[in-house]
């Protein structure tokens, strides 16, 4: 196993505290190359990640979020699956005071998906 695969297979998220607690701010992510397997045929599904949240007491690591997102690439899991997976995830790391994770999916035997979820913003 690759130093890069153990990173990946030991990932969890890491949080920070934010260094602005006081002020709404807004935080956008965006992680262009997500993969994880179709549950039913296994073929690779491709998409972008966006992250999107306003923090409270604490701010997400960037390269452990990475690492994190990574590790669903052997996984077979479906698109709103693992978009609700990773909202809960962060939600419950950050309690962020708002918080929006959209998988948008790139199309695969024409279908195209796009799942969002979100909190209601404050």
């Amino acid at each position: 196993m690759r130093y890069g695969e153990k990173a990946i297979k030991k990932a969890k998220l890491e949080v920070w505290d934010n260094p602005s607690p006081e002020r709404d701010y807004e935080i956008n992510i965006t992680f262009p190359e997500f993969t994880c397997l179709c549950p039913r045929s296994g073929y690779p599904d491709f998409a972008t990640i966006r992250i999107n949240y306003i923090p409270d007491k604490k701010i997400i690591e960037l390269k452990a979020l990475k690492l994190y997102l990574n590790s669903f690439r052997d996984m077979h899991i479906s698109h709103e699956e693992i978009t609700n997976k990773i909202y809960s995830e962060l939600k419950k790391a950050l309690k962020p005071r708002f918080l929006e994770v959209v998988g948008d999916f790139n199309p695969r035997g024409n279908v195209k998906t796009v799942i969002r979820v979100a909190s209601e913003q404050p």
